[in-house]
């Protein structure tokens, strides 16, 4: 069995910061109601010229200069959002040529909050099968150009940013004991962007006028047990799956989706808060960067360290859940 582990991690964050504060200026709503709803207090907003893949390349070139490589030793570039620079090309083929990854192969995965955990996934499995040897995984979003700043229930969840991984076969490195993915096609229509796609009209002023290209959130009480679930589940069978037990882990990275979401994960799994690491109070949800963005953050602040056992897992929609066990 081959020991794929990362070797570098990166993320980058938007300059602009925009509190609950500035959202009380122009939205019926106030610091106190947001943050008891969702635990944020501000997210950061990409600059206007600013695409998914320009942030997206500051977090891998900084994951790469941690992992000492260079862009021509990568051969395998994965970048999860559902924000990409344009449907076509894919947003991994801008990153790459940013990047000048020559020698890299590249495609973009779908899904949706859960993107890091599929990507990460597809390239343990490519590096183990010998299809590659070294892989970027990338996963880095602009949601605040798809909510509706009208919403006040959804637009005020999310925010802006980015964050990468190196992975690589080492005998060094953090060592990626299993991942774990899963789907739940059924529960599709709960988070999602009607407009675009096939299965509507074209782009039109029609179209646009009924919202249609925005983020939509459904039945979010629903959403919140399936999430709280799913997240407890994805946990429990990776540490299964390597013979560990919840009480073994000393980090877990979830994604930064709600802070009620994960209090009731906290909840169910019977785990204190203080092993969960947060970041939404400051960033809000980046849907699927924000599970490489925390996992930087906690790596470069000392949270987590040689030998400690790190458990990171994600619920989005789609639906899509999964979970990794990484030995640091």
């Amino acid at each position: 069995m081959k020991r794929i582990g990362i070797i570098g991690t990166g993320s980058y964050l938007p300059e602009k910061v925009m509190t609950n504060f500035d959202i009380e200026k122009f939205l019926d709503t106030s610091d106190e109601w947001i943050f008891t709803r969702t635990g944020i207090k501000e997210r950061r907003i990409a600059d206007e010229k600013q695409a998914t893949s320009d942030l997206c390349k500051v977090a891998a070139e900084r994951a790469m200069d941690a992992a000492g490589v260079k862009p021509d030793d990568i051969d395998l570039l994965i970048l999860a959002t559902i924000t990409p620079d344009t449907h076509c090309p894919a947003g991994s083929n801008w990153l790459e040529a940013k990047l000048q990854c020559h020698h890299a192969v590249s495609f973009d995965i779908t899904a949706a909050c859960s993107g890091f955990i599929f990507a990460l996934h597809v390239a343990d499995r490519m590096i183990r099968c010998g299809t590659n040897k070294k892989a970027l995984v990338v996963a880095g979003e602009i949601m605040t150009r798809v909510v509706n700043w009208k919403e006040r229930e959804s637009c005020i969840l999310w925010g802006d940013g980015a964050g990468a991984v190196v992975i690589t076969e080492t005998g060094a490195g953090a060592e990626i004991l299993s991942t774990h993915i899963h789907t739940d096609g059924a529960g599709g229509d709960t988070l999602l962007m009607p407009g675009g796609g096939s299965k509507t009209t074209p782009i039109s002023y029609a179209s646009v006028d009924q919202g249609l290209h925005f983020l939509k959130m459904i039945e979010a009480n629903k959403s919140f047990k399936v999430a709280v679930n799913r997240f407890s589940e994805a946990c429990e069978e990776a540490v299964a799956a390597n013979g560990y037990a919840i009480d073994d882990v000393d980090v877990i990275i979830p994604h930064q989706a709600n802070l009620r979401i994960l209090q009731g994960m906290a909840k169910k799994l019977k785990t204190p808060m203080e092993k969960i690491y947060m970041t939404i109070e400051k960033y809000g949800n980046i849907s699927s960067a924000t599970v490489p963005i925390a996992l930087d953050e906690a790596v470069r602040n000392g949270t987590i360290a040689k030998d400690r056992l790190v458990l990171l897992t994600a619920f989005g929609g789609g639906l899509t859940w999964g979970s990794s066990l990484i030995r640091w």
